[in-house]
């Protein structure tokens, strides 16, 4: 039985060890790349998804969305915005009746909007922060989700980089690829954990941080 806790502290997850998506990473640079990639992912069932936007440190000063990262169990797409914006092949997959898992989706769906007039919230979409409630998780970031379940951690190193780089680092894309990974991963825990209820939630004393 699969054994789960309502809250992790920081203290706990600072203990664990690193993860890293385990698959293959492909840049997208071109609108042709965009299609191709869009090709396979049509083919797929279920995907993961997550955006990377340039921090500002200047009051009053934002970026746009750079970086769409769309990923399976094995393979992700990051699709670089700043350089091909959104294709229409990309908007249509947003929109489409492909299962996509995602966590602070409105964040997501805000600043997709703010690139291009994408209505990606039309398409078939599971929010995780919603989705982890039913369990009696209380936690409510990737990185302590993933950590609850799996009992790794996702580092969060990478998060204030610039993602409008010329390059990116092999650092950023692989931080880029296993948060939209770690949501598939999520859900496939979630929902077997719902198939079969074989699961036993450990209620922590509140956590004050």
């Amino acid at each position: 039985m699969k054994q789960i806790k309502n809250t992790l502290t920081k203290a706990e997850i600072a203990e664990l060890p690193k993860v890293q998506f385990p698959g293959r990473i492909f840049l997208v640079y071109t609108e042709a790349d965009a299609e191709k990639a869009v090709e396979y992912l049509n083919m797929q069932s279920i995907v993961g998804v997550d955006t990377e936007t340039r921090p500002s440190f200047k009051r009053g000063k934002s970026h746009k969305v750079a970086l769409l990262q769309i990923a399976t169990t094995d393979t992700c797409f990051l699709f670089r915005l700043n350089r091909i914006g959104m294709p229409e092949s990309l908007q249509d997959f947003l929109a489409n009746d492909i299962l996509k898992i995602g966590l602070s989706l409105k964040d997501d769906f805000r600043v997709l909007s703010h690139r291009k007039n994408v209505h990606a919230e039309e398409g078939n979409w599971i929010e995780l922060q919603d989705y982890v409630g039913r369990f009696g998780i209380e936690d409510r970031s990737l990185q302590k989700i993933f950590a609850n379940l799996f009992g790794q951690k996702i580092s969060k190193t990478q998060r204030l980089s610039n993602w409008e780089a010329e390059t990116l680092t092999e650092s950023q894309m692989n931080y880029a690829a296993t948060d939209a990974w770690a949501c598939v991963e999520i859900y496939n825990c979630l929902s077997e954990m719902e198939r079969t209820g074989d699961y036993e939630l450990i209620k922590t004393k509140e956590n004050n941080e």
